[in-house]
């Protein structure tokens, strides 16, 4: 009877994890227009919604993906690693050989594809998501011993974490390092062997911040952005004035004042201060519920998949999901330093969209490939 049940149950989709993506996703697209109307304007006059289109030309691509992705069986993945892996390492290699972005950001991140930019560690994130839950999957018989079952792709990760520096892009590599510590959690590592991770984490995380000057500013201004307005703290501020001015229920769609040029990257890393501002706390609100529909499917997707492979794939995508909008929030909030992390599905950025349903995708196709029982 359970056999029976469970064929029944496989193959079908999770809507509600598809039908919340798709939900955030114009909502996103919504809120680029009204966050970037006046960017674009300046860049373009004659063509403002300039940031829109090209957001619309990813939305278009990430569909097909995503269907795709759904379908697409999750096992295969475990044989696709080794070459996940490569492709991950040449692209951040032609990111530093061939980069741009360096006179406008200072960073080196995307790789320019005719009119559009692509960001090689949005697909890295992915990739070692994919390896890291393959190798661990594996290792479970001996993920007790730290030299040969917890070392030796934590080698790897260093090796991805250090060219994603050579960007840089000290809030990737972070998450990337965070996932794989999350991974060897889960699959059941001592503790003695997580504390020492994380606090071999920890001192290298401070040392990359002292060793330039302008990561400190940017993690301790939130501290007092005050005390550096006009600098360090200006974008932390006027996220301040916006979410004021918001207020519960907003000023209304398209009335922000601070994407005036106000707000540094309103349609990117503060488009949540945006979105506070127009459509107040209740706005706010409706968009993390979003997320916590997402994540809570995701880790549901994980918790009842009977292939260690999938669970710790579906974990691993379910907490760079989570941390990156933890990041996010925690910045335009000011609980956070700024890290940069834009907010998934809904600022700009179209490597990030596409990523993500990628991720979403992968999610999709566990549910939809694994035999369940249903009480």
């Amino acid at each position: 009877m359970a056999d029976q049940v469970t064929k029944a149950t496989r193959g079908r989709n999770d809507w509600v994890l598809i039908g919340t993506t798709l939900g955030l996703t114009i909502f996103g697209l919504l809120m680029v227009y009204s966050s970037s109307y006046v960017e674009g304007f300046l860049l373009e006059p004659e063509n403002p919604t300039y940031y829109l289109t090209r957001q619309l030309i990813w939305f278009a691509l990430a569909i097909p993906i995503l269907v795709f992705m759904m379908y697409f069986r999750y096992e295969h993945y475990q044989k696709m690693t080794p070459v996940l892996l490569g492709v991950s390492i040449v692209l951040l290699l032609l990111v530093v050989l061939i980069g741009t972005g360096r006179e406008t950001t200072g960073a080196d991140r995307w790789i320019r594809m005719g009119s559009l930019n692509m960001q090689p560690s949005e697909f890295v994130k992915v990739a070692m998501a994919i390896y890291l839950a393959h190798v661990y999957s594996r290792k479970q018989a001996y993920i007790a011993h730290f030299k040969t079952g917890v070392l030796p792709p934590l080698v790897v990760v260093g090796v991805i974490f250090s060219l994603i520096m050579l960007q840089p892009d000290l809030g990737t590599g972070t998450l990337i390092m965070l996932t794989a510590i999350m991974l060897v959690f889960f699959s059941g590592a001592k503790w003695r062997h997580l504390f020492g991770l994380a606090a071999v984490g920890i001192v290298g995380f401070l040392v990359l911040a002292l060793l330039r000057p302008y990561r400190i500013a940017r993690l301790t201004s939130f501290l007092d952005p005050f005390a550096d307005a006009t600098n360090s703290g200006f974008q932390l501020i006027n996220g301040y004035l916006a979410i004021a001015n918001g207020g519960v229920t907003g000023m209304g769609i398209g009335q922000s004042l601070q994407k005036m040029r106000h707000l540094p990257e309103a349609h990117t890393d503060f488009i949540l201060a945006v979105i506070s501002e127009e459509l107040g706390f209740l706005g706010v609100l409706i968009v993390l519920i979003g997320y916590g529909i997402i994540l809570f499917r995701g880790v549901a997707i994980g918790t009842k998949c009977k292939n260690p492979f999938g669970s710790l794939l579906a974990f691993a995508i379910v907490f760079q999901m989570a941390a990156q909008v933890v990041f996010n929030v925690g910045a335009v909030t000011g609980l956070l330093p700024i890290t940069g992390m834009t907010l998934p599905l809904i600022s700009y950025g179209g490597t990030s969209l596409l990523v993500t349903f990628i991720s979403i995708g992968i999610l999709a196709s566990i549910h939809r490939h694994n035999g369940r029982q249903v009480l």
